[in-house]
């Protein structure tokens, strides 16, 4: 797309308008913005008209090159430098911004990213950078208005209601986020947006999470109607009755045919031994929980299934070793719950989802 947009400006520079307009035949926020410039007679930002252009061309993929061997210190150096060659080059300070990031300095990467200008074709993709880059270095309130804005104005697309979501899932506020992800499926998300189950998952989740299981039933179940075969729909939504004892064949169902679709996938894999543990069937759940333990040996809620399930068969000295293992990363009720069992093994009070 760089390239595509670096052609379009180098021949609008020298008036061949329908060869630059050829180049933009791809729709894109950054090809309109392009498209409209050229429309209008008016230069375009970045183009790689000059030999310290291209140079910073070179650099830029140097740099790419170098952060993809791990190697991002020596490719930041490269960016710098494309910078230099090239400060019009939005791309050059998004890849700066990248690889400092991947060095832990996201407050340096946002600041780097000033340097792009509002008007520039690339600015939505330079602003979505940010967002992120604020979330992950834990500026989330700051992430987060820059994201409602988006999302709260004109032309905002679904994308930008789905990034709104995904904050607030990560910053536990799991209402507002079913909201935003209802706000997405309101919208029609183009060839590179979301499919409606992939949202009524995401909203069904975030309502679970809230506490509504009504409403994140109904939407598990239209995510089941639109992607019957999608495991991931299947085991949420197998799981979620699983564990609230609601349908219990139909419940098994769902995770088993999830199952011998993805059968390599840790939660699956752990959510079928759980259902089997809710049988009484421990000889067959045992097994299947070691697998999904062994697959993802820092995963606190499957080694907390394979502690319950190890107490249930007597085994009990490996059922403090599994539940100590799910007690390195648990936190809130599950670092209470998982420390009560230890000392006191599994009671029903204690059992685990």
């Amino acid at each position: 797309m760089r390239l595509r947009i670096g052609a379009a400006g180098l021949f609008a520079s020298r008036h061949q308008r329908d060869a630059a307009l050829a180049m933009l035949d791809i729709d894109t926020p950054a090809t309109r913005s392009v498209r409209a410039l050229i429309e209008a007679g008016r230069p375009v930002p970045g183009t790689m008209g000059s030999a310290e252009a291209g140079i910073a061309e070179l650099m830029v993929r140097l740099a790419l090159d170098l952060g993809g061997q791990e190697m991002s210190q020596l490719g930041t150096l490269f960016a710098r430098l494309a910078t230099r060659l090239d400060p019009q080059s939005a791309e050059a300070w998004l890849v700066t911004a990248e690889l400092l990031a991947r060095q832990d300095q996201h407050a340096a990467a946002v600041r780097v990213l000033d340097n792009v200008p509002a008007s520039d074709p690339f600015a939505l993709a330079v602003r979505d950078t940010r967002i992120r880059m604020l979330s992950e270095g834990d500026q989330r309130e700051q992430a987060l208005a820059l994201a409602r804005q988006a999302a709260e104005g004109r032309g905002a697309s679904q994308a930008d209601w789905l990034r709104l979501g995904q904050l607030y899932g990560e910053m536990s506020r799991q209402r507002e986020a079913a909201d935003a992800f209802g706000r997405a499926l309101t919208l029609g998300g183009g060839e590179d947006g979301q499919e409606e189950w992939q949202l009524q998952l995401m909203r069904g989740s975030a309502l679970d999470q809230a506490g509504d299981w009504a409403g994140a039933r109904a939407a598990l179940r239209r995510a089941y109607t639109l992607a019957p075969a999608q495991p991931f729909v299947l085991n949420y939504l197998g799981y979620a009755l699983l564990v609230r004892n609601e349908e219990p064949a139909e419940a098994e169902r769902l995770i088993r045919e999830a199952h011998r679709l993805a059968p390599d996938n840790a939660a699956i894999t752990d959510s079928l031994g759980w259902a089997l543990y809710h049988k009484g069937q421990l000889a067959e759940a045992i097994p299947l929980l070691e697998q999904a333990a062994q697959s993802e040996a820092a995963d606190v809620e499957i080694n907390e299934h394979l502690g319950d399930a190890y107490y249930a068969a007597g085994r009990h000295i490996e059922a403090r070793f599994a539940w100590r293992a799910a007690s390195v990363y648990a936190e809130g009720d599950a670092a209470t719950r998982i420390n009560a069992k230890m000392d006191r093994g599994l009671t029903p009070e204690l059992a685990a989802r």
